[in-house]
Parts: C-alpha cells; structure tokens; sequence
C-alpha cells in the first residue's frame, strides 16, 4: 500500500511557484506515495472563541487531513524575511488543542522557495521553529531552499531536474522517518 502524504502550499497565488513544484512532487513520486495537496483558502483567522469541539469546516477539514497523512510536505514562500500569514494561521489552527494536535509527532518535510538567491532560507528557519513548537518532526536532512524560483519552474511545473531529484531524496526521508513512527507504535 503506498503512503499517503499531505501536501500545504503556503501561497494562495494561483501561479504558484509552491503550488507548482508541489504538484510536479507528487507525479514524481507517484509509485510509493500519494501527495494530496490541502488548499488553504477558506481556513478562517484564528480566533480562540471558535476553536472549540465544533471548530470552523475547513479547520476539521485540515486537522483531519494531517491526522490521516502518514507525513506532510510544506512548501512556503518567504514574505518579508518569514512565513506568509496565511501558512503560519493554519499551523496555528493545526496546533490545537494543546497537546492533541494530529501534528504532534508527525514527521514533516519542508522547503522554501524565492525568486532571490536565497531561496526563502529565513522563512525555512521560521517555519521549522513553528514545527517544533508544535511538536511535530522535521525531518532531519539538508534544508530544502530553491532559489531563483522562477528559472526553475515553467508552466506550471518544477523543471529543474537537479532540484526535483533533490526533493524526491527527501520524499524518501520523510517516508523512512513515517515508517519508523508506525513501528514505533506498532511495538507500543
């Protein structure tokens, strides 16, 4: 049975670089996972007073999602030297309740990407903090950062080879660590 992976863009932007090297992933992985990409529009701001046993749809949607997920992709943009808004308010629905987030101890894979050289590396350690306040698993590996972004995606697609190769090397990563945590409870 293959794995199942939830996917999160951090970007809203219907020519999503994200969205685009996201979906070029999950053909590229096809034969040992299947990559499900969450849409974040529709996830409501934060607001504690509706954070209850009945939340918002889209936000039990989402929590439902990642609970499912043997393990989640993130890819985000940088904004301004971190996470865009829209990306860092659906980690904090996702967070809750305390203690109970389906994030906890679920491995994640992330990467970052700019137009600029540095391809969203502030926004890779902000967002990796995020993770582990969250108590969720980064997974262990080289940092995924794709810089000059719009060079390596055309039409929609991921078409730097070096990259996506780089990326399904993680894939595998984060596959090896799901396996570990499903034995893990297994032997539990």
């Amino acid at each position: 049975m293959k794995a199942k992976i939830l996917a999160i863009s951090g970007s809203l932007r219907r020519e999503s670089y994200n969205t685009a090297i996201l979906k070029t992933l999950a053909e590229a992985v096809a034969d040992v996972a299947t990559i499900e990409i969450f849409p974040l529009e529709g996830v409501p701001f934060y607001n504690q007073d509706e954070d209850t046993a009945t939340p918002p749809a889209r936000v039990a949607a989402l929590r439902q999602a990642i609970a499912d997920a043997d393990g989640i992709v993130i890819a985000s943009p940088e904004f301004n030297y971190g996470l865009p808004g829209v990306l860092k308010n659906a980690l904090d629905w996702a967070s809750r309740p305390y203690a109970r987030s389906t994030l906890i101890g679920k491995p994640v894979l992330t990467l970052t990407s700019s137009p600029a050289f540095t391809g969203g590396v502030r926004a890779q350690s902000s967002l990796t903090e995020t993770l582990f306040a969250i108590g969720a698993r980064p997974v262990s590996r080289p940092q995924t950062v794709i810089g000059l972004v719009h060079e390596k995606v055309k039409d929609g697609r991921l078409v730097d080879a070096t990259t996506l190769g780089f990326l399904k090397d993680g894939v595998a990563d984060l596959l090896r660590d799901a396996a570990k945590s499903a034995a893990a409870l297994e032997t539990a």
